[in-house]
């Protein structure tokens, strides 16, 4: 059956901070690949772009479809001579072609399928959808339901997806069940991460290990191509698989515990890392658990860091430690919006958003939330929130704001050492961020 396929950021979803400034929640990586990747995986294509998000505009990552730039305008319907607001048809592109970082989806002469970019499909979802619904879905729009929740809209020609509509479609349209979960939070990026990792395994084979290398456990050791494991390394498959992807390196002395993946070109220099989920081109040393790092991050040094998440260009300096748990044992609360919330978890540690920089000794609290480019230094405690583009320890206090040029050059080379540029989308990305959070720091 043919069909395309959009993602789109709901307003729970755009509320997923410090991440939703600098990325769709789509990016986001959850088990051993993103919330977009599986999507894209299970139904057996590529997506073609996020919509519902227009700040993210100019959004662009390697194998990341862009996001669009205005989604508010019906397909075929002409709201300006250059084609702006017309997200389905009548902008002159070829189909699934972006102009300056700006996805427009092409005219819908196929079906196409609507995700929420916080679903997370069965390894079946699609396959038995598409054979038990096929006929009802090429009538027209319909409702996907996962779990009682909304998990996405399948729109025939002449409707334009909305976070409106996916919040709320007409009554009249039938529900169709589809396997899967939504996400409510993005402290379960932290809570389901072991057990998504161990669902996960049977996608990967289970290998002999090198000589000198130990193994402990019953559970999946995979070790993809190219993956380089040295001597006095242990591997402790108890409880749960220990997931090795292409490119890997776990230097001698290092101890991984399963349920864990370590992701392309990753290296491990050292100590202990239980239950975590890393990210492509890490770089980690000390004591990591339960957490995950979505990418291309660096905590090359020892330290604690427990229960958390952090952003894609995150560099830890040394010692750099958080606390995952309140000497009260209560639930661990946490910025959001104008108040705390409970994350719902006794255990929580903090939430890092892309490009934040720790000095050495940096110490960081129970259910920190650090907005993305923030740079803490200077000793002590940061505050539990910390706006983005914040530059010392004590933001709040001192009114410390990083220059958005100075910010913009120290990306650049931190990119350019790994073989990678700065793109003229996401620096208007991110001067757009740092404008629309200027009020968090000023007060």
């Amino acid at each position: 059956m043919s069909f395309r396929l959009w993602l789109m950021e709901d307003e729970r979803a755009r509320s997923w901070h410090p991440f939703a400034l600098t990325r769709p929640a789509g990016e986001l990586l959850f088990g051993t690949e993103t919330l977009r990747a599986r999507c894209e995986r299970v139904l057996g294509r590529r997506c073609e772009g996020y919509a519902g998000c227009p700040s993210l505009s100019g959004f662009e990552e390697p194998g990341a479809p862009p996001c669009l730039a205005d989604s508010g305008t019906a397909p075929g319907a002409s709201a300006s001579p250059d084609g702006v607001g017309q997200p389905f048809g009548g902008t002159g592109q070829p189909s699934g072609e972006s102009t300056s970082g700006h996805a427009r989806p092409p005219s819908p002469r196929t079906g196409t399928l609507v995700l929420s970019t916080r679903f997370v499909p069965t390894e079946t979802a699609f396959s038995s959808l598409l054979a038990d619904h096929g006929s009802r879905l090429r009538s027209g729009s319909a409702v996907l339901a996962a779990s009682a929740e909304i998990a996405g809209l399948w729109l025939s020609e002449g409707v334009a997806p909305s976070r409106n509509l996916l919040a709320a479609p007409p009554a009249e349209w039938p529900r169709i069940p589809v396997e899967g979960t939504l996400l409510d939070s993005v402290w379960q990026l932290v809570a389901a991460n072991g057990d998504r990792i161990a669902e996960d395994a049977g996608r990967f084979p289970d290998d002999e290990l090198p000589p000198g290398v130990h193994r402990l456990g019953e559970h999946r050791i995979s070790l993809g191509e190219g993956v380089r494991v040295e001597p006095g390394v242990i591997l402790d498959a108890s409880a749960g698989p220990v997931l090795l992807d292409a490119g890997v390196e776990v230097r001698a002395f290092s101890r991984i515990a399963g349920p864990a993946y370590v992701g392309p070109g990753s290296t491990v220099l050292g100590g202990s890392l239980e239950s975590a989920g890393i990210g492509p081109r890490c770089k980690v040393r000390g004591e990591v658990q339960k957490s995950v790092l979505l990418g291309f991050a660096n905590k090359a040094h020892e330290g604690f860091l427990g229960h958390s998440v952090v952003g894609r260009w995150a560099n830890l300096g040394a010692a750099t430690t958080n606390s995952d748990l309140k000497n009260t044992y209560g639930l661990v609360r946490f910025q959001a919006g104008e108040g705390l919330r409970d994350t719902g978890l006794t255990k929580a540690g903090c939430l890092l958003g892309d490009h934040v920089r720790t000095g050495i000794g940096t110490l960081l609290d129970t259910g920190a939330v650090v907005g993305a480019g923030s740079s803490l230094f200077g000793g002590g405690m940061p505050p539990k929130w910390v706006p983005p583009f914040s530059w010392g320890s004590s933001p709040a206090r001192d009114g410390g704001e990083y220059d958005i040029d100075r910010f913009l050059a120290t990306a650049a080379k931190v990119m350019a050492r790994r073989g990678l540029a700065l793109s003229d989308g996401m620096r208007n990305l991110y001067r757009r961020a740092f404008e629309a959070t200027r009020p968090q720091r000023a007060g």
